[in-house]
């Protein structure tokens, strides 16, 4: 592979020659060492090869003044295509002129990657990044990493470190967020911790106060569960903070209401595509300034960065696809409507029991009501059920 690229960069011809005593050739060149490659028999008389530039000229001058003929069938390589070029000069100029835009414009800044943001939105480190002189088109050896980072800390408090490494046209920004210290209770402030909902009791653990129900206990609602008032032996009673975590089993009864007529997308027609071109915040439109596709319509939006050799230009081609399409009336059956509902009532209860919340098992039930289907889901679940309520309002 190293010598087929060593003589494309020499340039090769592949020749064919015709002679009546083609001996005289292969002496003559063997004299004058001349490397021939690729040497095939096409007659008693013909025979093709491959040889150097430089060799195939000096074979052209000795054969002058012998009965041979020589024929080239093809020419390639770098000095080839750099003779053709010569005549192009208006093509040359723009090479040169493309090859120093893309030198040059490696030095600035094309393409910014945000790496280790989870809670802090991306948009909004890039937004701080382009108010402090750091965006699409700033001079990469111009940005001082130390004071961004003080600049970029003191606007984003939710950011304990920052760095930018720039390597060649990008940027790449890692981010490391502040992990924020817990919410402290304040141990000052009496309180009971009371029931939220009516449960059965699987397991109570008091940290601070008086137990008052156990495990196999049935509560009610508002229920004081650790009660912050204990009973000293010797005298009196002493007010404290309630703390704990009370573990139960409670039951739920949703009921929502499910249209069996529904709307639904349909017609779809052939789908319209418009192009335009961003160099950084400025955009080239390849369309009309408004089209109308009609009330309802599905949008697509694609965006590709344009790259040349691997490196990013400042050019991104988006796409918008447009798919008109309307809305028709469609009757579900009893029991599609009723699977839609408890997918929807199921979402609801999780989110009422919370991230330790767990359902034991759910019963779906049904009833139609003309157009309407009342879907009921009744489920068991285990969840927390304390709740921290102040002696004050207890009092009240």
């Amino acid at each position: 592979m190293l010598e087929n690229l060593v003589n494309r960069l020499r340039g090769q011809v592949h020749l064919r020659v015709e002679s009546a005593f083609p001996e005289r050739i292969l002496n003559l060149c063997a004299q004058r060492k001349l490397e021939l490659r690729d040497v095939r028999w096409k007659s008693a008389t013909v025979f093709s090869c491959v040889l150097t530039r430089r060799d195939f000229r000096l074979l052209r001058l000795l054969t002058r003044k012998l009965d041979c003929t020589l024929h080239v069938e093809k020419q390639e390589g770098a000095p080839f295509l750099v003779g053709k070029l010569r005549r192009r000069q208006a093509l040359v100029a723009c090479l040169i002129v493309c090859a120093l835009a893309l030198f040059f414009g490696s030095f600035f800044i094309w393409d910014i990657t945000v790496d280790g943001a989870v809670t802090v939105p991306e948009e909004e480190i890039l937004r701080a990044l382009e108010k402090n002189g750091v965006g699409f088109g700033t001079f990469g050896f111009s940005i001082d990493g130390e004071d961004l980072r003080n600049h970029i800390l003191l606007e984003i408090p939710e950011l304990s470190w920052l760095t930018v490494n720039v390597s060649g046209c990008r940027a790449y920004v890692q981010v490391r967020e502040r992990v924020m210290a817990p919410e402290l209770a304040n141990r000052r402030a009496p309180c009971n911790v009371t029931a939220r909902r009516d449960g059965l009791v699987l397991e109570v653990h008091a940290f601070l106060g008086k137990k008052c129900v156990l495990p196999g206990d049935t509560v009610e609602k508002e229920q004081i569960l650790i009660s912050g008032i204990e009973d000293l032996d010797t005298f009196g009673a002493r007010i404290t903070t309630a703390a704990g975590s009370i573990t139960a089993r409670t039951w739920y009864r949703l009921n929502a209401n499910f249209p069996l007529t529904v709307l639904e997308k349909s017609g779809e027609t052939k789908s319209e595509q418009r192009w335009s071109l961003i160099f950084g915040k400025r955009r080239i439109k390849f369309y009309g300034n408004s089209s109308y596709f009609g009330a309802i319509y599905d949008k697509i939006v694609t965006r590709q960065r344009l790259s040349v050799f691997g490196l990013p230009l400042p050019i991104t081609l988006e796409t918008e696809t447009y798919r008109p399409c309307e809305l028709a009336a469609r009757t579900r059956t009893a029991a599609e409507a009723e699977a839609a509902g408890k997918v929807a009532l199921t979402s609801y209860l999780a989110s009422l029991m919370g991230k330790n919340g767990e359902i034991r098992s759910t019963l779906v039930s049904s009833r139609q009501d003309g157009d309407v289907l009342r879907v009921t889901l009744t489920a068991e679940c285990v969840e927390e059920i304390g709740q921290t309520t102040p002696l004050e309002a207890e009092a009240g």
